[in-house]
């Protein structure tokens, strides 16, 4: 249980690091204040975990004229509970125009694991101050766990085509990595919030203690000025692992709608 919940919390935490260039962002953000996203985790039919992820205007004052606090939460259901329980917290203060992450935390408490991250960033020389030090990046854009994850909701996809591949470059337990993503095409879904017209893609997974040799992960994102992740599912060594979104709340666009030109 533990490894399974590792992956969910932590995603995709092994990768490898390399020299990222600066990825193209769309100058308008995806997502505004008061987004509010719900998530269930399922291992095979089990629903497994729920999580939440926000939106507010940060309260914190940065160099930048105005931030956003991202939080998420993510924990076990009931069911799961009674072999592994797990409440995790993360928070992530980024630009409102660049998308760049200030500072970020992150409150694990996985069974009778605790561990506590504070995360600084200095984009102007590459650097990032961990529980363990000062790091050095090899790119311009380095995120944390969360705001990589709004980031790529406003990446500016009008050049890509299938099969291309874009990397996102992030820290996370006191280590620099990159993500891998490769982008597969346009697929329309059944989801909770009804049929939607979906950008799917596949991120890089590390074969060894969760995943398969030959595992796959696809997450499915609507193709339209939200761009949300609606679903995402991997074949793990035993069984499967499904997200799905099962509410959204305080979205910019209607769900299907381009953003305006």
């Amino acid at each position: 249980m533990k490894k399974i919940s590792a992956f969910v919390w932590t995603m995709l935490a092994a990768f490898f690091l390399v020299d990222a260039q600066p990825l193209p962002y769309l100058k308008e953000p995806a997502f505004q204040a008061g987004e509010e996203l719900s998530y269930r985790l399922r291992y095979g039919v089990i629903s497994a975990a729920t999580g939440t992820l926000k939106v507010e205007d940060s309260k914190i004052k940065f160099s930048s004229p105005h931030s956003f606090h991202l939080s998420a939460r993510g924990r076990t259901s009931s069911a799961f509970g009674i072999f592994f329980t797990v409440d995790n917290r993360y928070d992530s203060y980024i630009d409102s125009r660049t998308f760049l992450p200030h500072y970020y935390t992150e409150n694990i408490r996985e069974g009778s694991y605790r561990r506590t991250d504070i995360v600084s960033f200095n984009h102007g020389n590459r650097t990032i101050k961990g529980n363990k030090g000062t790091f050095k990046s090899p790119s311009d854009q380095t995120f944390d766990l969360l705001s990589a994850y709004y980031f790529a909701r406003n990446l500016d996809l009008s050049n890509v085509k299938k099969g291309q591949s874009f990397k996102l470059t992030y820290f996370l337990n006191d280590e620099v990595a990159a993500l891998g993503i490769e982008y597969i095409g346009v697929e329309t879904i059944n989801t909770s919030l009804g049929r939607l017209e979906c950008l799917k893609f596949s991120p890089e997974i590390k074969p060894g203690r969760i995943f398969r040799k030959d595992s796959r992960l696809y997450l499915w994102v609507t193709n339209d000025g939200n761009r949300i992740p609606v679903k995402a599912q991997v074949e793990i060594l035993v069984g499967s692992v499904t997200l799905e979104l099962t509410d959204a709340k305080g979205l910019k666009y209607p769900l299907g709608q381009p953003a305006s030109p």
